[in-house]
């Protein structure tokens, strides 16, 4: 999902709100609004920063301590040394009745300054301990000494029960690598793809960038680490993102995919109802901060700053930049169906409506015979229309449709409930398939709301999806709520015997709100140029998606590899078709590895590049080597989904029971997106895209390179011989068992819930 060469076209003179100024050195005060941006979202979480704030202390820690405090004074001892004393001095005399209540109110004092300090010190020390890579670089299954100690500590001062924001104070800051080590690192990476001549000339390139302009930049950027707890995430989500002129369909936003093989039910209404109600148990516990951080080995926390931004948000639309409009709470949801908006209550009395009350109202709303009024159908086109010109539509259509457009952008997210049926058929699985992303990821180009954060996709056959915007979080921050969703609605929240929602009506509900709107005739224009440029867009996207159940994560474990390296360097294969032997294989995966974990740890190349050019430009620095380096078009842009909650899922008992990933668009006119995900341990389901547009892509043709590509990485193993006997010894006719489409059932009776086939 790279979006890195957008950011060529960022224009210097602009600062972070679009405004046309004259600096002295704007990248000093770029730097000030960095900090300034990290330090407002601290203020806007107080309460919830005070508990997380205090982790792995707690509020009842100061009781304890003020109680020993008081005990120890009654026994006449001074555990201040002294110090309580002088408090009370410094408090003003209220007479001698009140000679206890000054004693009280200095061992309030002593003990408050005594708890922060020792607080203060758990931070330091667990945010050292944090800062500790050595474990990354250990081979899989060894651990030194170090890192067992290292292990000890950790779990000594990270405390227990941590809520999601409980170690982000504690977490170290983005380290700026040295920026010899990333231009070597650079090279490095491009040499294989690169003629001599052109190397060499990049090699040039980079060594007078060394010696001109590396040190000032780095000054810069090791500025701005010290004052911003992140001295790159911002102006990647400005420049990248935000800044980005371009559609956000196909070219910015993602989609998550439903079960492969089951639907648990056929009523649309029905998964509809489920699925909202999942998704605001989801927010519920966001709220509450009771969804766990998540933690390498165990121990090691993650950033969770991401998650903040899930609900209630919306990219609005700017002529120069875009920004993210994130409201604290929304109690409805925006509902598209057949050209017709609709505002839908989610609470009744600040409580969440049932999953049955929810079915009823998208029944109503399936139910409701109104037509679309004109140009309403197609009005969404606008959101995947180029930025500058929907920002400038949205100016006239707030005035004249004001409340209709804060019901949609101010709803908690979007549900589209499509008219047509979507998924895996047994008539034509691949087909079926392809189409099923397809229309994920563009739809027809007027009936997603392409600016939420996030649309729920519901088809007519009760099948599920997810539109993602991107600009707000990554891939496994969605994922991670479209895992509880989807094992949510289905196992715990569950479904009738003739497949509705379980629970009763309520018929007392309000019917949902028809949004109407009052177009100007200035704007159906606009509507129409936009509709045709998102067919163009969508008819020019071609997806492919096909499970391989030849073997899985299983397999590649017992060949002692990184199941994401192994597929990565099978990626490569694919695309470039090189040939390859069993060593050249193990030293593309240990130097995968090796690169992984560097960016894991903050070496990575890629951010401090893109930092390094955005300084250059605040400073009106020519750099012929950044330029390059940022100009590159990226022909091969590679993500694996992860599956973080397997406790949710029984992958042994009900292993079609488990999401089949999602996909993204290419991030080059002449390249393919490709995503994947382990779907137990025995399958691996791909997701391709492409332009149909290029001579030089074709995603069903890399869909058998890849399917090629795995089978001969299997062959080199002594453990992987039997793949190709039995695989390729018929021939191309059994393509299509290769996939899987149809080798596994739909575990309907095991689940004892509702199910259609496919």
């Amino acid at each position: 999902m790279a979006e890195a060469h957008q950011a060529v076209g960022f224009r210097p003179s602009l600062t972070s709100d679009g405004a046309e100024v004259e600096l002295s050195a704007p990248v000093l005060q770029e730097i000030y609004l960095s900090g300034l941006r990290s330090w407002k979202r601290h203020l806007s979480r107080f309460w919830n920063d005070f508990l997380t704030g205090v982790f792995p202390a707690s509020p009842l820690s100061w009781l304890f301590l003020f109680s020993a405090i008081q005990l120890a004074w009654f026994l006449q001892l001074d555990p201040s040394l002294g110090l309580m004393e002088k408090i009370k001095e410094l408090l003003p005399d209220w007479g001698g009745q009140h000679h206890g209540l000054r004693g009280v109110l200095a061992a309030v004092l002593f003990a408050s300054c005594l708890w922060g300090a020792l607080i203060f010190t758990l931070h330091v020390a667990l945010r050292l301990l944090l800062s500790y890579h050595g474990w990354l670089l250990e081979p899989h299954g060894a651990m030194s000494s170090p890192t067992k100690t290292w292990l000890a500590l950790v779990r000594i001062f990270s405390g227990r029960h941590p809520m999601l924001f409980s170690y982000q104070r504690s977490l170290p800051r983005q380290p700026v690598p040295s920026v010899q080590d990333t231009v070597r690192k650079y090279l490095e990476s491009v040499r294989p793809v690169l003629s001599d001549e052109d190397f060499d000339w990049t090699a040039v390139l980079a060594q007078e960038f060394l010696r001109l302009q590396a040190s000032l930049l780095q000054w810069y950027l090791r500025l701005k680490s010290w004052w911003a707890s992140n001295y790159v995430s911002d102006w990647w989500e400005e420049f990248v993102y935000l800044r980005s002129r371009n559609p956000l369909m196909v070219n910015s936003n993602y989609y998550m995919m439903d079960f492969l093989y089951v639907t648990p039910t056929p009523l649309q209404a029905a998964r509809a109802g489920n699925a909202v109600h999942a998704l605001l148990l989801y927010r519920h516990r966001l709220n509450r901060q009771e969804i766990p951080p998540t933690l390498l080995m165990g121990m090691r926390p993650l950033c969770s700053a991401q998650y903040e931004k899930i609900f209630n948000t919306t990219r609005i639309p700017g002529v120069q930049k875009d920004y993210i409009r994130h409201l604290h709470d929304s109690q409805h949801v925006a509902v598209f169906h057949r050209g017709r908006f609709f505002r839908m209550g989610t609470h009744s009395r600040n409580s969440l409506l049932s999953p049955r009350a929810l079915e009823q109202q998208f029944q109503r709303i399936l139910d409701d015979p109104s037509p679309a009024c004109p140009h309403e159908e197609h009005l969404a086109a606008l959101t995947a229309a180029p930025r500058g010109t929907w920002a400038q539509v949205r100016t006239s259509l707030k005035t004249q449709a004001a409340e209709a457009l804060e019901a949609v952008e101010g709803a908690a997210f979007f549900v589209s409930l499509d008219a047509e049926p979507a998924g895996l058929t047994r008539e034509d699985p691949a087909a079926s398939l392809d189409a099923y992303a397809h229309a994920l990821l563009a739809g027809r180009g007027h009936d997603r709301w392409f600016d939420k954060s996030f649309t729920l996709i519901v088809f007519s056959n009760g099948k599920l999806g997810l539109s993602v915007e991107h600009s707000w979080a990554d891939c496994p921050i969605s994922g991670h709520m479209w895992e509880f969703t989807l094992a949510t609605e289905c196992f715990q929240l569950g479904y009738s015997t003739d497949g509705h929602c379980k629970g009763h009506p309520d018929p007392t509900l309000p019917q949902p709100q028809r949004l109407q709107w009052d177009l100007p005739d200035q704007i159906h224009s606009s509507i129409s140029l936009a509709l045709r440029g998102a067919k163009i867009l969508s008819e020019n996207v071609d997806c492919h998606v096909f499970p391989f159940s030849l073997f899985g994560k299983s397999f590649i474990r017992r060949c002692h590899l990184s199941s994401d390296s192994f597929i990565q360097i099978a990626l490569q294969l694919a695309h470039f078709r090189d040939p390859q032997c069993l060593a050249l294989f193990r030293v593309a995966v240990d130097k995968h590895q090796a690169l992984l974990k560097a960016a894991m740890s903050g070496q990575g190349v890629d951010r401090h590049l893109f930092a390094l050019y955005i300084v250059s430009r605040f400073l009106h620095l020519q750099s012929p080597f950044l330029t390059q380096v940022h100009s590159e078009q990226w022909q091969l842009s590679t993500s694996q989904i992860p599956v973080q909650q397997m406790h949710l899922f029984d992958v042994h008992n009900y292993p079609d029971y488990v999401s089949s990933g999602g996909g993204f668009g290419p991030a080059d006119d002449h390249g393919y997106g490709v995503s994947y995900i382990f779907m137990g341990d025995d399958m691996i389901t791909f997701h391709i895209s492409s332009k149909k547009s290029s001579t030089k892509t074709d995603s069903h043709r890399l869909g058998q390179h890849i399917e090629d590509a795995l089978l001969d990485v299997a062959s080199l193993f002594q453990a992987g011989q039997h793949f190709k006997r039995r695989f390729r010894g018929s021939g191309k006719e059994n393509s299509r068992h290769r996939c899987g489409f149809l080798s596994r059932q739909t575990g309907a009776s095991k689940a004892s819930m509702t199910s259609t086939d496919f």
